[in-house]
């Protein structure tokens, strides 16, 4: 078995002329929450979707747990933007979460009682079982950031792939968050998330992935987090947050 939950190899993206990342290269260990770091646009997101099969790769391969995506998907849970969602669909919080284990259910077998318990036991997990008949459209959007990855923790993964969860949401929406990748990490899953918050990374997070299209560097907070790698991945000035 492997440590490594993905690695990223020589991956690159193209959106017409433009190269939104390239030859990016880095491996994320089990057990470990890794921020993914970089100015906006430098590929981020790409990176992840990429590595999902949600846009096209140019060229290069993601793995998960030493497989492709399609022999470990079930061991892969993935929280996209909230802006990329259409909140106006008429569904209730429960059976979003509930779309969390259409996997192991698959499409036509009926709910069980013990399947809608752990529904409920995932939005226990994130303080939003009050919630479960409302519409997700009637949340707030710390609220919504919640129920989404209380459908991530349906899917029972190993991997939690997260796509900036902390964007727009309150304080108490980011305690509930990282009291829960916190728990999944120290149960022995990674989690890896596109973070734009400096100054939360070495509070937060046990590693850093910093990418400004190409990957600049890979590793523990104390090594790969520092002014001068930062200074590198942000063009040259120190982002104003960590400047003084």
């Amino acid at each position: 078995m492997t440590d490594t939950a993905l690695s990223f190899n020589d991956i690159v993206v193209r959106y017409g002329a433009t190269t939104a990342v390239d030859g990016a290269t880095a491996s994320l260990p089990m057990g470990a929450m890794t921020a993914i770091v970089g100015p906006n646009g430098a590929g981020k997101s790409t990176l992840l979707k990429a590595s999902l099969g949600i846009v096209p790769m140019a060229a290069g391969t993601a793995q998960f747990f030493g497989q492709p995506l399609d022999a470990a998907r079930a061991r892969v849970a993935y929280m996209p933007q909230r802006a990329s969602v259409d909140w106006d669909f008429p569904i209730r919080v429960i059976d979003v979460v509930l779309m969390g284990m259409q996997r192991t259910l698959g499409l036509l077998r009926p709910i069980g009682r013990a399947n809608r318990a752990f529904a409920f036991e995932c939005l226990e997990r994130v303080g939003l079982t009050e919630f479960a008949t409302r519409q997700i459209g009637a949340l707030s959007g710390g609220q919504q950031q919640r129920v989404f990855l209380a459908r991530a923790l349906a899917q029972k993964a190993e991997l939690y792939l997260l796509d900036e969860p902390f964007a727009g949401v309150d304080a108490k929406t980011e305690a509930a968050i990282v009291t829960v990748l916190r728990d999944l990490r120290d149960a022995g899953a990674a989690v890896v998330a596109v973070h734009h918050d400096l100054a939360t990374v070495p509070q937060w997070f046990d590693r850093v992935l910093l990418l400004n299209r190409h990957v600049i560097a890979s590793g523990p907070v104390a090594q790969a987090f520092t002014p001068a790698l930062l200074q590198q991945t942000y063009g040259g000035a120190l982002p104003p947050v960590l400047a003084a």
